[in-house]
This record gives C-alpha cells, sequence and structure tokens, in this order.
C-alpha cells in the first residue's frame, strides 16, 4: 500500500483545475486548518458521501503499566473519531486487483549458525 501526500493530491488537483499547484496547497492547507479548529470546538463535521468527523470523550479508566505491571490513572480524554459516508464506505470495500507477480526473490539466507558442509 502506498502513500499519498498532500503534494501529490495538490498536484492532481492543480492538473484538473487549471491553478497553480502553491494555491492548491494552500486551499487544501486552509481546509485542513478549519477542520481541526471546529473539532477543536467540539463542533461535529458532515462532508455528505465523504464521512463524519466528530470529538469523543473517553473516560477516565485504570491503565497498567506494561513494563512494571503497577496500575496507572488514565486521565478522560478527546479523541476524532471518523465514520465514513456511504460512496467513500463502497469504494473502500472493493478489494483492490491483485498487482502482477513479481520476479522469483532470491532464496532466503541460511539460519544464523549454519556452517555449509565442509568437502
Amino acid at each position: 500500500m502506498a502513500t499519498t501526500t498532500k503534494r501529490e493530491i495538490a498536484e492532481r488537483v492543480a492538473q484538473q483545475t487549471g491553478l497553480a499547484q502553491v494555491a492548491v496547497k494552500q486551499i487544501i492547507q486552509m481546509l485542513f486548518d478549519e477542520i481541526v479548529n471546529e473539532l477543536s470546538k467540539g463542533n461535529r463535521l458532515e462532508f455528505r458521501d465523504f464521512g463524519v468527523f466528530e470529538v469523543v470523550v473517553r473516560k477516565a479508566r485504570t491503565g497498567r503499566n506494561p513494563r512494571t505491571g503497577e496500575k496507572v490513572a488514565v486521565p478522560p480524554k478527546r479523541v476524532v473519531t471518523f465514520k465514513m459516508g456511504k460512496v467513500m464506505k463502497d469504494k473502500v470495500s472493493v478489494a483492490p486487483e491483485p498487482s502482477a507477480p513479481s520476479e522469483p526473490s532470491a532464496p532466503p539466507p541460511p539460519p544464523s549458525g549454519y556452517a555449509p558442509p565442509m568437502m
């Protein structure tokens, strides 16, 4: 699975719209900033067919330090949840086409401590 960056999306949108890539990147950043601002206020954002962002408060709980096993109080915190819209859900749920088989890889290295037989 590949990672797509904001720059790559800006390049594609710029090509499709004829706008300058710098302007598109600024617009994308402004959209992200507005989303963060609204979520920080506790507001719910709904983008039809895309999805819904919502702030949820996770209650306080008792956790455990994995290193020492000691019980630790975990305070309540606000987290952002995202629920996919129908169009996104339909597109994402379709399995990607399998890629073409690659060339056979080199044989795995011998196990550590392995010595080839002496002749």
